[in-house]
């Protein structure tokens, strides 16, 4: 198993100090394994509701990777750090994992999405071996539900289940059941599901890039997005200012990080 890359200090969360392609090689290297973890996709807003949301901080803090999807927390992180965004981590994975047969599962989006993008990514990665896809309703499952959905995953046994609920409910989902879900990582990525399977457009590069991608998806998307974004970034900025300045502490609770 490759090393876990060290953590660094945002707003009391540790971030996983790393690389596209080192987050693209720990995720493959998961392969024939059974319960590794789970990722999580770390970005200004899901920070900021950490902060009010002590449980949600200890889901971020007890993941085996939490990764720098968002460009402030690549700017806040040490020398060498790169964005981990969750639709670049899901096509590098996908792509990669072909050479060592790594199996995946889509669980998450709206009705048809994961079929759906289950059709756009095996055309895209001639080979690539999706071995089931979920599409949970809009509420937690129900006994049954979840019976059906552990069975069905103990027969596929995937090595990466992504998981497209969105922040916060993929982290609550991922740490409550990664450990009874037969597979190696489940991965919370969000808008993945929708940008891959073409129902909703990327911003582009140069916006990501820059630290803007959340300023296209607020034009794109005002009515949903407007609150989230407009109360979430300037309270974020000002947190991340009192802490760099030494005014605020924001210390990790030790007994929330995860060794492994």
């Amino acid at each position: 198993m490759l090393p876990i890359p060290q953590r660094y200090n945002v707003l009391g969360v540790g971030v996983s100090a790393l690389t596209l392609a080192e987050a693209r090689d720990l995720v493959v290297s998961v392969h024939g394994q059974l319960h590794r973890g789970y990722v999580c996709l770390g970005t200004a807003a899901g920070l900021t509701g950490a902060r009010a949301d002590p449980a949600l901080r200890k889901i971020f803090n007890e993941s085996w990777l939490t990764t720098p999807d968002g460009m402030p927390l690549v700017w806040l992180g040490p020398k060498g750090v790169e964005r981990v965004y969750g639709p670049d981590l899901m096509l590098a994975v996908c792509d990669a994992g072909r050479a060592v047969r790594l199996t995946h599962y889509f669980l998450g989006g709206r009705e048809g999405v994961a079929d759906e993008l289950k059709q756009k990514l095996c055309a895209r990665f001639p080979g690539l071996a999706v071995v089931g896809t979920f599409t949970p309703p809009f509420r937690p499952l129900d006994a049954n539900e979840l019976v059906a959905l552990r069975a069905d995953i103990a027969r596929a046994r995937p090595d990466v289940i992504w998981v497209g609920l969105g922040t916060p409910k993929q982290e609550h989902f991922m740490a409550e059941h990664w450990q009874t879900l037969d597979a190696g990582v489940l991965i919370g990525v969000g808008a993945a599901f929708d940008f891959h399977s073409g129902r909703v457009r990327q911003a582009p590069r140069w916006m990501q890039r820059s630290g803007l991608e959340w300023l296209f998806r607020l034009c794109t998307e005002p009515r949903r997005l407007g609150p989230r974004y407009l109360k979430t970034n300037p309270l974020f900025v000002l947190r991340v200012l009192a802490q760099l300045c030494g005014l605020k502490a924001y210390p990790i609770d030790i007994a929330e990080a995860r060794k492994s």
